[in-house]
């Protein structure tokens, strides 16, 4: 009896270390470089957007702050976890991405008819008490789908089923999108489906090819804004109507060519369509190496950067102004870490799982250097919010759910089922 009760005791022990072990091990498991870098940008884009709103002082840019806090963050980290739980490689997973690009379209056709109109474009559903914006879903959905036909052999990149069938999934989406209008939104899937193309196994010549005929569509886009006349004020409008001469209709709106034309000529237009760009600019050369503070900036505080962007398209501006060179930098390297985790995933991953970060990773690489470039004349203003950091909802989930399947992707690092 005595030997029996020294053996149960010495089992229970056991299994006491066995359950400490594994519970390590799930912990372990986990790439906390992501979740530090994730950390990190959340808290800074909490930090800013609550600077802005004290700076403006306004009821509606306060409350900016607390949905940030309150819904949206805590909303996407339970996403996060639910989707870092999931095993990527299963057919449920497979078949779920299939049926979420589906949805997305449904969801995008349906922004047209009954899309919330704000500054001129139907963006959002409203779902509820909450307003989103399918187009951001639309990317992580076309990610997932894509990844599903590349990481096929029949469809990989190197041959034509392949190259066909992707860029006619990828027109889906970016017909919608651009129709809703969202030029931004339309053209960051073809990078996003380019790298996953290339990774496929897209052979060198058409990538030569593509790198050629994309110079070509630039400079010729440039030709055309800049070679436009400018675009018609109220008297030239007026005199328009009583000719009796339709207004031209092109394939842009026309603020967007006077983004374009802002683009290509900072300076043309700083009293109007250039405003938020000149004024951004300005933001972040007052910085200077420390910056002037947090909550001290004056662009913001004062009004020159609009309260309707200092905490989305342009945070950036108000981060590089109170904060400086150093705080700046401090910031990339956050997204630094980020990149270096997705990268370090990718190539550990099998295919399905590589093609899915890779997706991921152009999606955010493309938010952040365009969303940094329009702040600093690198890149045409094109509404993209700064991964994490900018206001808003619907990235904030999309973010998060890209996220919490990346840390799928790298929990399950061997062979796929």
């Amino acid at each position: 009896m005595a030997a029996n009760g020294r053996r149960d005791m010495t089992d229970s022990g056991n299994s006491s270390k066995n359950s400490s072990r594994s519970f390590g091990g799930f912990i372990a498991g986990f790439d906390w470089l992501q979740i530090i870098a994730l950390a990190f940008l959340l808290t800074t884009g909490l930090i800013f957007i609550h600077a802005t709103g004290v700076q403006v002082g306004t009821p509606a840019a306060a409350l900016f702050f607390k949905k940030q806090l309150t819904q949206w963050i805590p909303l996407g980290v339970l996403l996060w976890g639910f989707f870092a739980l999931q095993d990527h490689r299963k057919f449920y997973f497979k078949s779920g991405g299939v049926l979420f690009f589906i949805l997305t379209t449904i969801a995008l056709i349906l922004v047209l008819k009954y899309g919330i109109k704000v500054y001129g474009a139907k963006r959002w559903l409203m779902i509820g008490s909450f307003r989103l914006q399918p187009s951001e879903f639309g990317k992580l959905s076309l990610i997932l789908v894509l990844a599903w036909l590349f990481s096929t052999p029949r469809f990989s990149g190197a041959k034509w089923a392949g190259i066909l069938t992707g860029g006619a999934i990828v027109l889906i989406p970016a017909i919608l999108i651009f129709k809703e209008p969202d030029l931004g939104g339309t053209l960051i899937l073809f990078p996003i489906a380019g790298a996953m193309m290339i990774v496929s196994g897209l052979k060198w010549r058409w990538l030569l090819l593509i790198a050629v005929i994309g110079a070509a569509a630039f400079f010729a886009l440039r030709a055309v804004v800049l070679a436009d006349d400018p675009l018609p004020d109220k008297t030239n409008t007026v005199s328009t109507i009583e000719s009796g001469k339709a207004p031209k209709k092109g394939l842009l709106k026309p603020y967007q060519k006077r983004r374009l034309r802002v683009f290509f000529k900072p300076n043309s237009d700083i009293s109007n369509s250039g405003h938020n760009v000149y004024q951004s600019r300005l933001a972040v050369g007052a910085g200077g190496i420390w910056g002037k503070g947090i909550g001290n900036g004056t662009q913001n505080q004062l009004g020159f950067l609009p309260q309707t962007v200092a905490n989305n398209d342009f945070i950036f501006s108000v981060i590089a102004e109170e904060t400086g060179f150093m705080g700046c930098l401090l910031l990339l390297a956050g997204y630094g870490l980020l990149f270096f985790s997705i990268v370090r995933t990718a190539l550990k991953a099998a295919p399905y799982g590589r093609m899915i970060a890779v997706g991921i990773g152009a999606m955010f690489f493309c938010h952040t250097y365009i969303n940094i470039g329009m702040c600093i004349g690198l890149a045409p203003v094109t509404g993209l919010p700064l991964p994490f950091v900018s206001y808003g909802g619907s990235f904030i989930f999309v973010g998060m759910i890209s996220m919490g399947i990346m840390q799928s992707i790298y929990r399950c690092r061997e062979q796929e089922g």
